[in-house]
């Protein structure tokens, strides 16, 4: 029985100083536990989309990353979440954005796919479909951490935006050097079909509504059996411009590139061309995985059906049996 998964937690100029053993302790394991999860499901015949949604709801359960109970801040103080998946074996997808209070996003968004004649929803309307189907919600205060709360008062106070994980060691007006976030996964199953799934909460101090990639079928996520499932991480704005996402699979499906080529393309290539730095995690029909990123960084982690658990940050690499 062949199947792979694949996640991420964000990418980003992440700070490696500030980057304790008990920092790189508390992500390893929640990272692990993410893969061993979405493996079990997978090693007992369960679908890449179940696969890819069972490891994106425990990041969202983690205040660690920037998705579900972790979101940050927008300048009101709110949290405004963004998440999609999509199925490779028929092309169906299913996205949410501006959603509040929702307790995992990534289960709403599989729920427009599957339960709606619609891809994408957003703001109160995306909340009162969440209560027709019974997912559950949270009070403000189940999503709130300390950590996210000083830096939208650090935000507020520079009047910027920030992206989650990097530390602001740059000049105030370089609008890169903020701090990614997002989670997301991909997933081949046993039965040959590929799935992704990512989820969000966007910007600190983020304003007037602004969406990222993260919703957008295309540009954060994207899974077509005849190519790649792909969830993307990193300045969204950039990656919209891109459709980062499909533009992986297109280069293996119209050019022939293999997955690792098709990667570093678009993240190495035409990404860093527009100025943009990030990531992606992709997984093609062979089960081969990129994990791909053109910043300091990137929270990730990975697991085949023949191989050891992988899970790494920086470049520095660790295996566990």
């Amino acid at each position: 029985m062949k199947y792979s998964i694949a996640i991420h937690g964000g990418a980003g100029t992440i700070s490696r100083r500030r980057f304790t053993p008990d920092k790189q302790i508390a992500y390893y394991q929640v990272l692990a536990q993410a893969i061993k999860t979405a493996e079990n499901l997978l090693a007992n015949g369960g679908t890449a989309l179940a696969a890819v949604e069972a490891a994106v709801i425990i990041l969202e359960d983690c205040p660690l990353f920037n998705a579900g109970k972790g979101a940050v801040f927008t300048n009101e103080g709110k949290h405004e979440m963004d998440a999609s998946i999509m199925t490779g074996h028929d092309l169906q997808a299913g996205a949410i954005a501006f959603v509040h209070g929702v307790r995992n996003p990534i289960r709403l968004a599989r729920a427009v796919m599957e339960q709606s004649e619609h891809v994408f929803l957003c703001g109160t309307g995306a909340e009162q479909f969440a209560r027709k189907v019974g997912l559950p919600f949270e009070p403000e205060s189940y999503f709130f951490t300390q950590d996210r709360y000083t830096q939208l008062l650090k935000a507020q106070k520079e009047d910027t935006i920030q992206l989650d994980h990097s530390e602001n060691d740059s000049p105030k007006n370089d609008p890169l050097d903020k701090k990614h976030g997002t989670v997301g996964a991909v997933a081949l199953d046993s039965y040959g079909n590929v799935a992704a799934a990512t989820s969000t909460g966007g910007l600190t101090n983020k304003k007037f509504g602004r969406i990222g990639d993260s919703s957008i079928i295309g540009a954060g996520t994207y899974a077509n059996n005849l190519s790649c499932a792909v969830s993307c991480t990193g300045y969204g704005e950039f990656y919209i411009r891109g459709v980062v996402a499909y533009d992986v699979s297109c280069l293996m499906e119209y050019k022939g590139l293999s997955l690792d080529d098709a990667c570093q393309v678009v993240i190495n290539d035409k990404q860093v061309k527009m100025g943009s730095d990030g990531g992606l995690i992709a997984i093609d029909g062979q089960g081969n995985v990129c994990l791909s990123y053109n910043s300091e960084g990137m929270y990730r982690a990975y697991k085949r059906h023949n191989s050891p658990l992988f899970v790494a940050v920086f470049d520095e690499e660790l295996h566990i049996d």
